[in-house]
Order: structure tokens, then C-alpha cells, then sequence
């Protein structure tokens, strides 16, 4: 009790509710720093994009999409070599930064099934073994060539829908249709946390397509609703203005085709993989009452595979094989062939050069080329063209094919739905990216939110920023025969000297203690002169070598890497003098007691 009777207060309720104030206070800053850093940490977040090929040319499509410890791949294709490559069969996409970092890599995500973006899989599977994710017909196709390789077994694979999405490491993957020259193509919403990213695939946008259902761009536009942050869109035809014309336009061209030419026999030759393509012509062959007969290959195989897996109707009697051809007569015949790209092996070329063993040319015949050339390949369809004509065939190759990539208009139109806050250009030559670039930047884009990348370069992508911020090893590999990766610029630098100049080798036999040439020198041409024909010019090429012996033997030069390298450069300049070319030099010692 206090003096004036009443009850003094507690010592310590007089600091105890400041005390709970300040803890409060202090509590309630702490969780809106909490949530600051949770807000600011998102608006940090970054994605790195990284393109292991396809920019700058046609083919070897590879894009890998990196966060923290979660890699996804997107596409795995080819190239076909060019026209310097000699002997080269194909080209592929050097994976050293995936096989680096294969502890990160959750799987390997396809739009469609042409050989650009899935024909570098049996090879690449040696050296990365992931899971693999396709629509029906895009992994029919894969899993025949990973049955080709003996990979089935060891190979992870989901077949995927249109409207489904799939979770791999911190991305979710949506998988949304599009329309292409090949059934079950498909764009993908990359769900990251940095954000969306919409990779359209090769695309147009077909409203009435040959099988399946048009383009979905109610998703396109629901997905720009949510926000986009970068858009990942097909340059290959963004130079050229307007729409590209749907498939079924086609259909018609070949009705109109095969009413004008009923008494000859019609061969079309198209890209195997266009399945639409050869439904069209087998449609119009039964309307008709014509039969069709299949020859390529990767025609061949290609067709059953639709067919098996319903991509395919084929009326029934009207597909023949090969050899029973030569029991219907020409009018009732209608051959589908490889070759539209004048490839010196496919069915067609062989058939225009005489080396086809069960198909030869007529006069009269009917080819049709349902196909616009690959830049590279024009002076290739030009000369199996010439020779068609030249054996009196019928040469059509306008107004028959319909391209599978979306025009400007359409680019466009993908663009205003998605609205993405960053372009980035993919597939095609620069010159195509280049051209996407203008478009966006048309469309409201800020010129620094568009990139234009190159093969190996890291870009860093955020809500709030993106950068280049690294470059990784790519490159190209390529197959030559069973060889991967065993041919180089070296040799690919002989073998073009080869074609070119041609070799003169030099062979000679030595007394190994005393160096004195006991036989030779024997100078041997391929692909530099005919010997018979210079007999003067190959003596005195075998006096120089014996000149630069004695030279060498006269100075004691022992070595024998010094003395093939005396006579490769006495040679070479002697007959530069004599012919102003350089043939390959090639010294054989031989050595004897």
C-alpha cells in the first residue's frame, strides 16, 4: 500500500507494454522486409536462354533454357553439309557446354518431326542420355531412328497432347498446336521464374488444314493476358509480305494437275515428312483412279508410320509397291518420290541420271516438283530439272507447293496476341532474323529489347533486365559415315586441296647408313596431270627430287621429316613454276639396310 492507501503499481507492467509495443513493431517490420526480399528476389529472378545452333542457317535447331540447377533442351536437328563439306553426310551441333553440365539437364522437349529439329537425336543420345518429350507423330519418328541406333532401350520417352504441360526441374513446359508442314506441331509456353517464354517452333497459321485442328490462338492470346516475357518466333519467312497460303490450296493445284494430264504418267516428288502433302496426292490419285506407288527411303518409312499411327488415311487398293508398277499402264500410275531438293542419292535424281534400277524417265512423263528449293540447293534441283527435260519429261515446278512458315502478317499477328516485353528472332539465316527484328520493332518493341543472338551466346533474362552475358563452346560437327566428330577443318581442308589440285606423290627407297637412293625417285599423279600424256613434266620432277637428295645428303640431313619436307617444297615449287597450280605433295621413304 502506498501513503495514501493505494496499491502501488508493478515495477514491471510499467516497461512491459512498451516493451510488447516494440516487439510488435519490430515483428511487423521484420515480415515487410521479409516480404520486400521476397518481392525483390522474384523481380532478380533470371533465366538463362542459350542456343546451341540453328541461328544464322537452316537446320541443326538446339536451344537450351538454364535456371540454377535445371537445364531443358529444346530440339535436337541437323544440318545438311554444304556444298564444301566434301563427303560429309551430315551436321550436327557440338553439345560440350550440355555434356558439361549433364547433371542439370531434366530433358529434351520437341516441337515437330523434321530432320532439322530431331535428326541430330541418335547422335547426340551417345553423348547426353535424357528424357525425351513429343507429340504422337513427332516420337513415332524418333523412335525410329532410336530403334535404327539400338537406343530404345536406354532412351526415357513421353508422348505428349496439345493442351498438356509437363514439369521439368524449376520450368513447366505447355505444350500449345500450331500448323507446319508436318502433323502435331506444336509452340511451347516455357513457365519460368523469371517469367514466360513462348518458343513458337517452325509455324504458320493454317485455318484449314489438311488433318487436325487450325492453330489454338485463343491460348497465344490468353498467355499474353498473363504476360509474356520473351517471345522465341520463326524467322524463315519474314521477308516475304503478307500470308502463306493454307495447304489445302494445294489440293486443288493437284486436282487441277492430274485433270490436265490423264493419259501421261505424273511422278511428284515433295519432302517426306510433309504427310499433308502426300495425304493431297493420294486423294487426288483416288479420285482419279490412279495408283500410287511410294519410292525414297525416308518416303517409305516415313508414310508408315503415319499410317500406323492414324496421320494417314489411304484409300483401300490404291497404294502398290514398286514392282507391280509394270502391270498398270502409265495413266493409271502416279510415283511419290524423294528428291525434291535434287539430292544426288534420292530416288528422283537417280532416276533423272539413269541409275535407278526399277524407274526410268519417259518422254511424256509428268514430274512435278511440290517443293520450293532450301537456299544452297537451287543449282542442285536446276540440274536434276535440265536433265529431266532433256529425256522429254513434263517439268512443273510453280504453283504446286504452299510453304510450311509463317509469313510477315502472320509473324505479326503472334506478336500482337503474346506482347511480349523482349524478341528474340530464331530459325533461319541472319539476313531472316534481321527481318523479324524490323517487324517487332514496328510493332512497338524497344530496340533494346530485341536480340539478335548468335549460336553460343548466353543471354541472361529477367522482368527488369536482360543481357548477353557470356558465350559457351558450339560449333558444328560432322558425320562422315560412321565418323562423328573424326573429320575437321584440317581435313576438310585436304580434301577440298584434293578436289581442287589433285596429289603427286613422291616414292623413294634409302640406304639406311649411307642415305644414297637405291630406288626411285617414282613420282605417281591422281588428279593433277595424266602421266602418260606428260612424261617430260614427271623426268623432271624426278630430277628435282633427286637434286634435293643429293642437296641433303651433301648438308648430312639425316631427318627424316627435314628431308620429306626438302623435296615437298622443291616439288611444290617447280611444278608452280611449270603448271601454276599446287598439288598435294606427298613424300614416301622407304628405308633398307
Amino acid at each position: 500500500m502506498t501513503e495514501h492507501g493505494r496499491t502501488a503499481p508493478d515495477s514491471d507492467a510499467c516497461y512491459r507494454i512498451p516493451l510488447l509495443l516494440w516487439r510488435c513493431r519490430l515483428k511487423k517490420k521484420q515480415t515487410n522486409q521479409n516480404m520486400n526480399d521476397k518481392v525483390n528476389e522474384k523481380i532478380c529472378e533470371k533465366v538463362k536462354i542459350i542456343p546451341i545452333g540453328g541461328l544464322g542457317l537452316i537446320g541443326m535447331n538446339m536451344t537450351a533454357f538454364e535456371y540454377k540447377d535445371s537445364i531443358i533442351v529444346v530440339d535436337c536437328g541437323l544440318a545438311f553439309p554444304e556444298n564444301d563439306m566434301l563427303g560429309i553426310d551430315l551436321v550436327i551441333p557440338d553439345v560440350t557446354y550440355l555434356k558439361d553440365n549433364i547433371d542439370k539437364v531434366k530433358g529434351i522437349v520437341f516441337t515437330h518431326g523434321h530432320e532439322d529439329h530431331i535428326g541430330a537425336l541418335p547422335y547426340v543420345l551417345m553423348e547426353l542420355n535424357a528424357p525425351l518429350y513429343a507429340t504422337k507423330l513427332t516420337m513415332g519418328l524418333i523412335e525410329r531412328k532410336l530403334t535404327e541406333h539400338n537406343l530404345m532401350r536406354t532412351t526415357k520417352r513421353k508422348v505428349v497432347r496439345p493442351g498438356q504441360s509437363i514439369n521439368l526441374g524449376a520450368f513447366r513446359i505447355e505444350f500449345i498446336k500450331t500448323n507446319h508442314s508436318i502433323a502435331d506441331a506444336v509452340a511451347l509456353a516455357i513457365y519460368s521464374p523469371a517469367g514466360i517464354i513462348v518458343h513458337t517452333g517452325d509455324f504458320k497459321v493454317d485455318y484449314t488444314p489438311v488433318f487436325g485442328d487450325a492453330i489454338d490462338l485463343q491460348r497465344f492470346a490468353e498467355l499474353g493476358k498473363k504476360g509474356v516475357l520473351a517471345l522465341m518466333c520463326d524467322s524463315t519467312n519474314a521477308e516475304r509480305p503478307g500470308f502463306t497460303a493454307s495447304e489445302r490450296t494445294v489440293g486443288k493445284t493437284f486436282d487441277n494437275l492430274f485433270s490436265e494430264h490423264r493419259s501421261h504418267r505424273i511422278i511428284i516428288a515433295t519432302f517426306a515428312s510433309n504427310v499433308d502433302r502426300v495425304q493431297q496426292i493420294i486423294n487426288s490419285a483416288h479420285k482419279y483412279g490412279r495408283k500410287v506407288v511410294v519410292e525414297g527411303r525416308s518416303m517409305v518409312n516415313i508414310i508408315q508410320i503415319a499410317s500406323e499411327l492414324g496421320y494417314l488415311a489411304i484409300p483401300e487398293n490404291t497404294l502398290i509397291d514398286l514392282e507391280q508398277m509394270k502391270n498398270y499402264p502409265d495413266e493409271q500410275m502416279v510415283l511419290i518420290t524423294t528428291g525434291s531438293q535434287g539430292e544426288s542419292m534420292a530416288a528422283l535424281s537417280r532416276m533423272a541420271a539413269d541409275m535407278h534400277k526399277k524407274v526410268s524417265i519417259k518422254p511424256g512423263d509428268t514430274v512435278i516438283f511440290s517443293s520450293n528449293p532450301i537456299p544452297g540447293n537451287e543449282k542442285a534441283v536446276s540440274n536434276v530439272i535440265n536433265e529431266l527435260s532433256m529425256k522429254g519429261a513434263n517439268v512443273i515446278f510453280q504453283n504446286a507447293h504452299t510453304s510450311g512458315h509463317a509469313c510477315q502478317e502472320e509473324i505479326k499477328l503472334i506478336y500482337s496476341l503474346v506482347r511480349p516485353k523482349y524478341s528474340i528472332p530464331v530459325h533461319g539465316e541472319f539476313r531472316h532474323m534481321k527481318a523479324q527484328a524490323a517487324l517487332a520493332e514496328s510493332l512497338g518493341i524497344d530496340k533494346d529489347h530485341i536480340f539478335l543472338l548468335k549460336t553460343g551466346d548466353v543471354l541472361e533474362i529477367g522482368e527488369d533486365s536482360a543481357k548477353i552475358c557470356d558465350h559457351v563452346q558450339t560449333g558444328a560437327i560432322l558425320v562422315d559415315g560412321l565418323g562423328v566428330g573424326d573429320v575437321g577443318n584440317i581435313v576438310l581442308r585436304d580434301r577440298q586441296h584434293l578436289a581442287e589440285d589433285g596429289i603427286v606423290i613422291a616414292v623413294l627407297t634409302l640406304e639406311r647408313h649411307t642415305g644414297q637412293i637405291l630406288s626411285g625417285p617414282d613420282i605417281v599423279s591422281r588428279g593433277f596431270v595424266y602421266v602418260r600424256e606428260a612424261e617430260e613434266l614427271m623426268e623432271e620432277a624426278r630430277s628435282v627430287v633427286e637434286e634435293t637428295m643429293d642437296s641433303c645428303n651433301s648438308h648430312h640431313v639425316t631427318d627424316w621429316a627435314k628431308i620429306k619436307n626438302s623435296i615437298r617444297d622443291s616439288l611444290s615449287d617447280f611444278l608452280w613454276k611449270r603448271t601454276k597450280r599446287r598439288p598435294m605433295i606427298l613424300p614416301i621413304i622407304m628405308e633398307v639396310e
